[in-house]
């Protein structure tokens, strides 16, 4: 039987005081990626933006070929947000930026 890894809790910025637990490893890979993209670029990126400079920083053998990065993109946004590190823009698309 293989080993559980350890989770860790994670926000929504929309649905305040719910609280998820996720893989703690892929989540900081997710989270070390998206700060990395957020942190290079001088203004805000959308979220198909910042996905696409994130993807070549993720280990392949959590995300084999990009997969479920979207969901996890989407979930450590979310948790970054309610946290305060990232903060949105109200644009159209949505923007993000480190906070």
């Amino acid at each position: 039987m293989a080993m559980e890894r350890e989770k860790v809790e994670i926000q929504n910025i929309v649905s305040p005081g719910h609280v998820t637990r996720v893989d703690k490893v892929k989540y900081d890979a997710m989270k070390d990626a998206l700060l990395t993209a957020l942190s290079r670029e001088q203004s805000a990126l959308t979220i198909a933006e910042a996905k696409q400079k994130l993807l070549p920083l993720l280990p392949d053998d959590l995300f084999p070929g990009g997969a479920k990065a979207g969901w996890w993109l989407k979930a450590v946004q979310l948790d970054l947000e309610a946290k305060g590190v990232l903060r949105r823009e109200n644009t159209k698309p949505l923007r993000l930026r480190l906070a």
